[in-house]
């Protein structure tokens, strides 16, 4: 019995003493990840930043407008005939009354020469009746006669020449013709197209905006286009105003004048179209790099000093550190935090966002880098690369 108590006795130490080990084990190790997170210097993450200073805005109408020359037409002729002679090619600018197209005429100058020569024979007529009424050898009815007989001489050769002309093809204005859509010999009725004219040195913008903004709009606005919102570099002004809105679509259409001197622009190319307003002041924005969206709305992250810890208590000037304590370097600068900040974001234009509500002037916003931060993360500013810098100066440009 004894040799049993002794033996359980003993089983019941070392059970006790595992037992008591795991636990402290458990503790110690505890113990000591927390002083290793506690001491563990703070993750400091790298963000470029920007401070925010009220600008100037200038609001637009914004649209996707067509392209059109202010003077441009497809040639037709008005009479039929076969192509005699072409005197143009491909994009060749041409003058005002330029010869283009000549069909055969060979029976239109036929008939043109006959009128002149009976012209001529009828004027003739016409002297020797004059001469004879003066002498009082002709009479007063015969000269009459050959009075009429002349002016109608006159007007059939009139009438020849605009038939020996309706074989001609003549640019009505200076421009830039196009592909010919004849050949030499072949037979044209009249209405078939033969080329088209285009002026391009002046274009015009067709486009239309929505009835809310009709009142905004007026002739003589400058306007900007471009073939992206990016390449806007063509400057222009407001020339017309549809007076009745489409009931259909409730747009209303506009057209402007743009100038085109190098060609840039063709009929029929689509542009993004900005009708300027009149400038804002003092209008809080901020790079839209710099903005979040998420399911709960827009934020930003702006940059503020960090806050010191509960219980940590400033050093007092000149103290010196106690004996045996190592003694600390001084920080380079304040600890930087991060902050999440939601806003009210207003009109957008040139990467550019107006800010109606939740950060102000003054306040340093995070323009690169946020999508690695979170509410409380330490930061460091560096703006060597800082991706806002094209977006504000191309819209301080506009």
């Amino acid at each position: 019995m004894i040799k049993r108590f002794i033996i359980r006795f003993i089983l019941l130490v070392l059970v006790a003493a595992v037992a008591g080990g795991i636990i402290w084990f458990n503790f110690f190790r505890d113990k000591m990840i927390a002083g290793f997170f506690a001491n563990m210097p703070a993750n400091v993450l790298t963000v470029s930043a920007k401070k925010i200073e009220p600008t100037t805005w200038t609001p637009g109408i914004e649209a996707i407008g067509t392209v059109g020359a202010s003077m441009g037409v497809n040639l037709t002729m008005e009479t039929s005939g076969v192509v005699k002679e072409i005197l143009f090619k491909a994009n060749d600018k041409v003058e005002n009354g330029q010869l283009l197209v000549r069909l055969d005429d060979a029976v239109e100058q036929a008939d043109l020469i006959a009128a002149k020569t009976k012209a001529t024979l009828d004027q003739q007529a016409l002297a020797r009746a004059q001469a004879l009424r003066k002498t009082g050898v002709g009479t007063e009815a015969a000269l009459d006669t050959a009075n009429a007989n002349a002016e109608t001489s006159v007007a059939q050769v009139a009438k020849a020449q605009a038939q020996a002309d309706l074989k001609l093809l003549k640019a009505p204005f200076g421009g830039v013709a196009g592909i010919p859509k004849i050949e030499l010999g072949q037979y044209v009725a009249p209405g078939n197209a033969i080329v088209t004219l285009q002026d391009l040195e002046t274009m015009r913008v067709d486009f239309t905006i929505p009835e809310q903004q009709l009142e905004k709009l007026k002739v003589g606005q400058p306007v900007t286009f471009g073939p992206t919102s990016d390449d806007m570099s063509f400057k222009g002004v407001v020339t017309g105003i549809d007076p009745k809105i489409d009931p259909s679509s409730r747009l209303v259409s506009v057209r402007a004048r743009i100038d085109n001197p190098e060609g840039r622009l063709s009929p029929g190319q689509f542009v993004q179209v900005r009708v300027e307003l009149p400038k804002e002041d003092n209008v809080i924005t901020v790079p839209q790099t710099a903005l979040t969206t998420s399911l709960y709305g827009d934020y930003v992250y702006t940059v503020t000093p960090a806050k010191p810890k509960e219980g940590e208590a400033k050093p007092a000037e000149g103290a010196k550190p106690a004996d045996g304590a190592a003694e600390q370097k001084p920080a380079e600068g304040p600890q930087l935090v991060a902050n999440q900040v939601f806003v009210k974001v207003g009109r957008r234009f040139g990467g550019v966002a107006e800010i109606v509500e939740g950060v102000k002037a003054d306040d340093q916003v995070v323009t690169a880098g946020q999508n690695r931060l979170s509410n409380g993360a330490l930061v460091k500013i560096d703006n060597t690369v800082d991706p806002s810098k094209p977006a504000e100066q191309k819209a301080s440009a506009q």
